[in-house]
């Protein structure tokens, strides 16, 4: 088969398109005909070898855990009437940047009908992240509600669920084209973050302090700027440091104005997770179109020059490998 295989940490350009064995099921395993594979902002980090997040592979090494295609054959013991299915799942043990890609039974979802396999693949850990870190936000119709990076795939989603229950949103991305595709979700406010004045605009837009609830998955000067604009009693919750640029509030001034600071990932991973569950629902929101992902497809080939676009913060929603 034709894989994505990193031989050294490095570059984006380390990311080499080749011929590979075919990985073989095993006991409790089926095989799958990749359709759609996701690309996780952590994997751009974990190919250049940074010791940030999971462990980092053995190499030489396929990345992608997120796959959503056809179950193909299947190992011992598994239930041969799997195969034909459409499935997907957010760990592929063999690695998802792949034309066939080996996962657990126990790890599969059908796909819902109505589901296309790159909103699947979309879905199966970008929705999952977003429905969780919601559920610990706990927004409700009066928040004034600050998305950062409300163009990217996780972003995109919480603009939806905000502007569902009836808060008003304020969408920050960065470029004329992606403050258009968060205006055209429906955000009350779109700024470009790149812009120095865009905090004066939704000052001028809300008053000096409007904002209740932040959802910042970048942090850097992004995030200090969003807690300016915080009112009192508000809720910082991050869920990522896609800037990589770490920064420590100041605590008693966040004492003084009783905002609330709230790691989502901490708490996700410090508590126990019915991630089946999750996924299920991540799943489910999209085929009733309460969620509707947007994803930026490159093919699977490509694969090097989609880590390079995002890094450079050049796509739109969630990027998705296809075959």
């Amino acid at each position: 088969m034709r894989a994505v295989v990193l031989h050294a940490f490095g570059p984006a350009g380390n990311l080499r398109y080749e011929t590979v064995p075919d990985p073989i099921p095993r006991a409790g395993q089926v095989r799958i005909v990749v359709k759609a594979a996701g690309v996780h902002l952590i994997e751009t980090a974990m190919r250049e070898g940074l010791p940030i997040g999971p462990p980092l592979p053995e190499l030489p090494a396929i990345f992608g855990g997120e796959v959503a295609g056809i179950v193909e054959s299947v190992g011992p013991g598994v239930d041969t009437s799997l195969v034909g299915a459409d499935v997907v799942t957010s760990r592929s043990v063999s690695g998802g940047y792949s034309e066939l890609a080996v996962a657990e039974v126990t790890a599969l979802h059908r796909i819902p009908a109505g589901l296309d396999y790159e909103s699947a693949a979309a879905m199966i850990v970008t929705g999952t992240t977003t429905i969780e870190v919601l559920d610990i936000a706990a927004l409700t119709a009066d928040d004034v509600v600050l998305v950062n990076s409300a163009a990217g795939g996780i972003g995109r989603l919480m603009v939806q669920h905000a502007r569902t229950i009836g808060a008003r949103v304020i969408g920050a991305a960065g470029g004329p084209a992606k403050v258009a595709a968060v205006a055209a979700l429906g955000a009350d406010l779109a700024v470009d973050y790149n812009q120095p004045d865009w905090t004066d605009q939704v000052r001028q837009a809300y008053g000096e302090r409007p904002v209740t609830v932040a959802l910042d998955g970048v942090m850097g000067e992004k995030g200090r700027a969003a807690m300016d604009l915080l009112a009192e009693g508000a809720r910082y919750v991050t869920y990522g440091n896609a800037s990589r640029d770490e920064f420590t509030p100041d605590a008693e001034k966040l004492r003084e104005q009783g905002i609330t600071m709230i790691d989502a990932l901490s708490i996700m991973l410090s508590k126990p997770r019915e991630v089946r569950n999750e996924e299920s629902r991540a799943l489910q929101a999209a085929a009733d179109a309460a969620m509707v992902p947007t994803v930026h497809t490159f093919p699977l080939a490509a694969a090097a020059q989609a880590h390079a676009a995002l890094e450079r913060r050049a796509t739109t929603g969630k990027v998705i490998l296809v075959p």
